[in-house]
């Protein structure tokens, strides 16, 4: 009789414990998971759309000398067409290599363009060429801040995490004869970039 009454003792504590890890596992997946996609690609790349955002976080490498580079590059565009957006880009960024440091600016209109192929609803690959004009300022140099051109190709692919919010990710290869190496020529850079562009709907849209 005692061993009947001790079995049921301890199968009673077990018995509340499943059920407390089931309803709370029941809970947890009947909570509503983070949103990290929307199929509205096409929607936000149509004529007459608006794009703003930022390059949050350019981090490259120099060919012509060991630099490393952190930039931020506000843009905004707008859609000339459906996949097609022309724009501008404000460059600033920090160089910094052995023995000093370098400050990096430049203006840089592009013109942007989504590829059909390879399109799907939640994003879109997209190629762009920019060409503008960049300057730096070398910490004690008496040639500091000076302006030359600056041109290049961009390859992305924007994912769009809300209706009009998209990451993106692009690989830059860009030619610059503006003072942005330790050795003072033109070099080409290659660089990795991500970031956040908005996208808003045009008057008609």
């Amino acid at each position: 009789m005692k061993e009947k009454t001790m079995k049921r003792l301890f199968l009673l504590p077990a018995l509340l414990l499943a059920l407390t890890f089931g309803a709370t596992a029941q809970s947890v997946q009947d909570l509503p998971r983070p949103q990290t996609t929307a199929p509205v690609s096409s929607d936000a790349i149509q004529q007459g759309n608006w794009l703003v955002g930022a390059d949050i976080g350019n981090i490259g490498f120099n060919f012509k000398s060991t630099t490393f580079n952190f930039d931020i590059a506000p843009r905004a565009g707008y859609f000339i067409s459906d996949n097609a957006v022309i724009g501008a880009s404000a460059q600033l960024g920090l160089s910094i290599y052995n023995g000093g440091e370098n400050w990096r600016y430049g203006l840089t209109p592009f013109v942007r363009y989504y590829f059909p192929e390879g399109a799907a609803p939640t994003h879109r690959w997209f190629g762009e060429a920019v060409l503008g004009f960049a300057g730096s300022s070398d910490e004690d140099s008496e040639d500091d801040a000076f302006l030359s051109r600056v041109y290049g190709v961009r390859a992305g692919y924007a994912h769009f995490v809300a209706s009009n919010v998209a990451l993106e990710g692009t690989l830059n290869l860009i030619r610059s004869s503006a003072n942005i190496d330790v050795d003072n020529n033109t070099g080409t850079g290659l660089s990795v970039a991500i970031g956040l562009q908005i996208y808003l709907p045009g008057r008609n849209n």
